[in-house]
């Protein structure tokens, strides 16, 4: 289906035209009819499937069909996880409303001073479209000044990421401040019971749209490596090294404590690093992505904050660091390399306790992910009395102050060259030793490929 197929005035086609908007994608073919026709919707469909115009541009036309479009106050409601994701959909709003009298405001999280005051300015004034995070708008509201009696459409995008962030009670009390006479939307990458449970408070018999969620691109090489947890950060640090440093890589992992502990041990260990998480200010955030995009930075350690809706160009590696918990957050993950026909490289760590994880992941691929390394070792390292314990085959031994993990047989801080050779030098100049390939650099026997399903 066209756009010009659709119920559109020609000031809106003719936005769409200069962006070069022609096809609808598949969420934009079936919510953009029912968001014309008045009704509440819930809508799940995976980040990239063109989501923002699906919402965006109904709620534009309807409001120049009612003629209110310019008038004060403000009339649409945009919900989002993110400072980036606002600014995102902010530019977009303005592509798509050109030729039309629509006012906007981006609502975030800023240490500027003008910023801050543009945007009580836009609250005051009553913006046509107020595209917020809900933190900074509670800040907002708490000042009594912020009026949405005129508010007639409520839209939570990434609602799904909003709650993984902790903003159901911020979502709520904004909600509870609106009209009840308002169409709502929610648009949601996944559909956990906290979405039903979100969506049965605050929208109207909604129409459902589900878009199966898009297997990861043929040109994503896919790779996991069955390691223990304690041989994690060693093994990381090796695969950053190789080729003379990797660039453009994304380090997802499962909590912000463990992105800060990360980026420290990738720091000493010579490599140009940062982190990015919901802890940071926004302010810092910005940057960070600013010096990440500008190749100043080889390696950002990362939540899943990063897996949705950040448009970054020429990401060389994905590293799973942790097992995401849902298959769909996988997708996302990997999803940020091997764009606009490119190449790239997503490596998953699988410990032992993430397999049950990793298995469901591959059913849901419908393919068995290539396997470096042996699935018979590397039962998860434990710690004992402080002091690591190597656990491999039932065995257990205290590690010494001078052993590294390339010594009880995985791989270590040891270079590219030695991997590659199969020797290593010791330390006092001694014999060389022929030494085998590190197991998670092998491939398993009679491995299945990449295009090949287990049987």
């Amino acid at each position: 289906m066209r756009f010009e197929d659709l119920d559109f005035s020609d000031e809106v086609l003719d936005a769409l035209d200069a962006m070069n908007f022609g096809e609808c994608t598949p969420v934009q073919e079936k919510a953009i009819p029912e968001i014309l026709d008045g009704n509440d919707l819930i809508a799940v469909a995976q980040t990239g499937t063109g989501k923002t115009a699906a919402f965006l541009l109904p709620v534009i036309q309807r409001m120049q069909d009612d003629g209110i479009a310019g008038t004060p106050g403000v009339k649409c409601l945009v919900l989002t996880p993110t400072r980036e994701l606002a600014m995102q959909i902010d530019h977009q709003l303005e592509g798509f409303s050109y030729f039309l009298n629509v006012s906007n405001i981006a609502i975030y999280g800023s240490t500027d001073g003008p910023a801050y005051a543009r945007q009580q300015r836009g609250l005051k004034e009553g913006a046509d479209i107020v595209v917020a995070t809900p933190g900074r708008l509670m800040a907002h509201i708490n000042m009594g000044y912020v009026d949405f009696s005129k508010l007639g459409y409520f839209i939570l995008d990434e609602a799904d990421r909003m709650l993984d962030m902790g903003f159901y009670d911020d979502i709520m009390h904004i909600a509870g401040r609106l009209p009840a006479d308002r169409q709502t939307l929610l648009f949601s990458a996944t559909m956990p019971d906290r979405i039903v449970k979100l969506s049965g408070s605050i929208l109207r018999d909604p129409v459902q749209v589900k878009i199966a969620v898009s297997r990861p691109a043929e040109k994503i090489d896919q790779r996991a490596i069955f390691c223990g947890v304690g041989e994690k950060p060693a093994i990381l640090e090796s695969l950053l090294k190789e080729e003379g440093g990797r660039k453009r890589v994304i380090v997802f992992v499962g909590s912000k404590l463990g992105v800060k502990d990360l980026r420290k041990m990738l720091g000493k260990a010579g490599i140009s690093v940062a982190e990015m998480h919901s802890d940071l200010e926004q302010s810092k955030r910005e940057e960070t992505i600013r010096q990440f995009k500008a190749g100043h930075v080889d390696v950002l350690v990362a939540t899943d904050i990063m897996a949705r809706g950040i448009d970054i160009d020429d990401i060389t590696m994905v590293v799973n660091y942790d097992v995401p918990p849902e298959p769909e957050d996988y997708v996302h993950r990997i999803g940020r390399t091997a764009r606009a026909g490119e190449a790239g490289i997503a490596v998953t760590f699988v410990s032992g306790r993430d397999r049950s994880r990793f298995a469901r992941i591959e059913k849901f691929l419908g393919k068995r992910v290539t396997r470096v390394g042996d699935e018979g070792k590397g039962s998860d390292a434990v710690v004992a009395d402080g002091k690591k314990v190597c656990k491999n085959n039932g065995s257990r031994r205290r590690m010494s102050s001078g052993d590294t993990l390339a010594s009880q047989g995985t791989p270590g801080i040891s270079s590219q060259a030695e991997f590659e050779n199969g020797s290593v030098q010791t330390e006092s100049g001694g014999q060389v030793k022929k030494k085998r390939r590190p197991y998670w650099k092998r491939r398993r026997k009679n491995q299945v490929s990449d295009t090949g399903t287990s049987g």
